[in-house]
């Protein structure tokens, strides 16, 4: 196909604004379209040579999957190799398995549907996981892989048709984005058959330029290609962390990006712009400067103490950059040059990265983040910490529920031992029913290991909330439980993670009242059966992994309390009408007390927002809300 200077214009308008979003800046609030802006470039160049071949009898999906490789492997791998040994400086033991299982999963290109299924429970925070970004990679991958199929097999029956075709599946696919961002919105995220209107908006651009390639005069032209450059401005610059995507939002910047591809012609303002040298340089780097800016960014954080200074983050992206031009210049470039690396050599280094990755990924996985070698490796302090860290932990996701008389915990009420259970009733009458998420299963053993309550009852499961409806949760059965029980005049307290009232778009969170209303709505059905329900606030999550050395923060961030300060604020606005109906208790008037990683000789945390066994205990003693509670 020939060779348009804009487009690679088009990619630096695409990654800049990506790089400058992750580093932090707010006036790149809506950087996150860039991804967006190349899905929407990359369905049109595939979609071009695939169509311009199919039309000369010359597509051959061999050369097809070739070309790919050689454009997107041998840099990939190049940036994997270079993030191993920094995940081993500077990585935890258990930050380093999730690690090893993204190498798992970006090497069978599969890393969106990883992100997904892991973005809730126990996961790294978004910002600081080197090869988050690659979960777009995933898509473009998958589509790769089914999009030729879907030509070879309907090319028969003529472009109108397939165009026709194509665009019906446009519109089921930003149908169930819209539905999806309100209903399930880190499904409908990271998931190709939310994305792929993106990807189709350029298939159907390239459709219309291969059929009429007809301009039909440069003063439309002009007025549609700024147009189209405006929308993609204003969605950077106007978007932020609280608009959803992929929703009938993401359109201004995918249809913007269509009408630049169609309508910037040569001698138009947007066609010049595109191609001055800089941008067209930035361009031809823009993959290398995508592969490298997350892991820069994500282990820069790892390393350095507390927020990075705008200068450092401005140093970072242009790092970002230069090691983009190199991995260009060096990998890419080379390996682009069929004279030396041949297609078998191509589809053999490919295989052999795409094993060797993977075997890499599980080794660290099941050695649980080559845990012992990192042990070895720690100096006596660290090394005394980490065994601190270990002690102090407790229990592994279920594993080391507090179990005591007539204190029951399970993942589903229907899995509640009935003998057990009713002997309680008998002795104590109707119990406290503990219910909500993983931050749920630490207040249980808060509560069981007390002495306050006599009978206590633990519903609680990770990544399980009534605004996150999940296969094999547990609130249906929980509310037919509480509706059988409520003669015996049990007690209701609800806890969740505070982090789960924000959404995440693209490791930005914000606000979102509409879970808080599922959680509100919930209650009041427990409420409408005559039970007494107290929602129990989030606690402060500490936000960040224990540190292994002595020199780092022992205190939780101030920044961590602004926020969740703001959040309570906001969950009691949300909530206000319900005030009389359920008590709501704020967690942080007594947990703010032990607001200390390390406490007397006692790690109370076990990760970024969990508390380990001994802050369990800690926290039983401090507790001021039981009889708050009572009232």
């Amino acid at each position: 196909m020939k060779y348009r200077a804009e487009i690679d214009g088009l990619r630096a308008l695409a990654v800049l604004p990506v790089i400058l979003f992750h580093a932090g800046f707010e006036l790149f609030g809506g950087g996150f379209v860039g991804v967006d802006v190349f899905f929407v470039i990359s369905g049109y160049l595939i979609t071009t040579i695939i169509v311009s071949e199919m039309a000369e009898g010359k597509f051959s999906i061999v050369n097809f999957y070739e070309r790919r490789a050689r454009r997107i492997l041998p840099a990939l791998f190049f940036v994997m190799a270079t993030c191993l040994p920094l995940a081993w400086l500077l990585l935890t033991p258990a930050d380093l398995k999730d690690f090893g299982q993204s190498l798992v999963a970006v090497s069978t290109f599969s890393s969106n549907i990883f992100f997904w299924r892991e973005s809730g429970y126990f996961s790294t925070a978004a910002e600081l996981k080197p090869l988050l970004h690659t979960w777009s990679l995933a898509v473009e991958e998958q589509y790769y892989i089914l999009f030729p199929v879907f030509l070879m097999l309907v090319w028969h029956w003529g472009l109108r048709i397939v165009f026709l075709l194509l665009a019906l599946v446009f519109a089921i696919s930003l149908g169930v984005a819209q539905w999806g961002v309100s209903n399930y919105p880190a499904a409908a995220f990271y998931l190709l058959p939310t994305r792929g209107w993106e990807l189709l908006c350029g298939v159907l651009s390239a459709f219309y330029l291969f059929v009429s390639n007809k301009h039909y005069s440069h003063l439309l032209d002009n007025f549609l290609s700024l147009l189209g450059l405006g929308m993609i401005s204003f969605s950077i610059l106007a978007f932020n962390e609280s608009t959803p995507f992929p929703s009938l939002y993401a359109l201004v910047p995918t249809a913007g990006t269509a009408l630049v591809i169609l309508f910037a012609s040569p001698n138009t303002l947007v066609n010049r712009l595109l191609c001055w040298r800089p941008f067209v340089a930035v361009g031809l780097v823009s993959y290398s400067a995508y592969l490298w800016h997350q892991p820069v960014l994500a282990f820069a954080k790892h390393y350095v103490e507390g927020q990075p200074s705008d200068s450092f983050l401005l140093g970072l992206c242009t790092l970002s950059l230069l090691l983009a031009w190199f991995s260009w210049r060096f990998i890419e470039a080379p390996f682009r040059n069929r004279t030396s690396f041949t297609r078998a050599s191509i589809f053999r280094y490919s295989l052999a990265g795409i094993l060797l990755f993977s075997l890499l990924g599980m080794a660290i996985h099941y050695t649980n983040g080559l845990e012992q070698l990192k042990v070895l490796s720690y100096s006596d302090d660290e090394r005394r910490n980490y065994e601190l860290v270990r002690r102090s932990t407790g229990y592994d996701m279920y594993d080391r529920m507090y179990s005591a008389d007539c204190k029951l915990w399970v993942r589903d009420a229907r899995e509640l031992p009935q003998a057990q259970f009713e002997e309680c009733v008998t002795r104590f009458g109707g119990p406290v029913v503990v219910l909500g998420d993983s931050h749920a299963m630490n207040l249980f053993n808060i509560t069981a290991m007390s002495g306050q309550f006599q009978f206590v009852v633990g519903l609680s499961q990770g990544f399980c909330r009534p605004h996150t409806p999940k296969e094999g949760c547990h609130y249906e059965s929980s509310k037919e439980f509480l509706k059988e029980i409520a003669n015996q005049k049990p007690m209701v307290l609800y806890h969740q993670a505070g982090s789960y009232f924000f959404t995440d778009q693209n490791g930005k969170y914000f606000f979102d009242e509409s879970n808080v209303i599922k959680v509100d709505r919930y209650l009041n059905e427990l409420v409408d059966m005559g039970l007494r329900v107290v929602w129990l606030g989030a606690f402060t999550e500490y936000g960040l992994s224990p540190h292994l050395t002595p020199t780092k923060p022992k205190n939780v961030p101030s920044h961590s309390f602004d926020v969740f300060k703001q959040l309570e604020s906001d969950v009691r606005s949300v909530i206000a009408g319900s005030m009389d109906s359920y008590r709501y208790l704020s967690f942080d008037k007594f947990y703010t007390v032990t607001d200390q990683v390390i406490f007397d000789d006692c790690l109370i945390w076990r990760d970024r927002d969990h508390f380990s066994t001994c802050g369990e205990k800690l926290i039983s003693k401090e507790a001021r809300w039981y009889a708050l509670m009572m009232d």
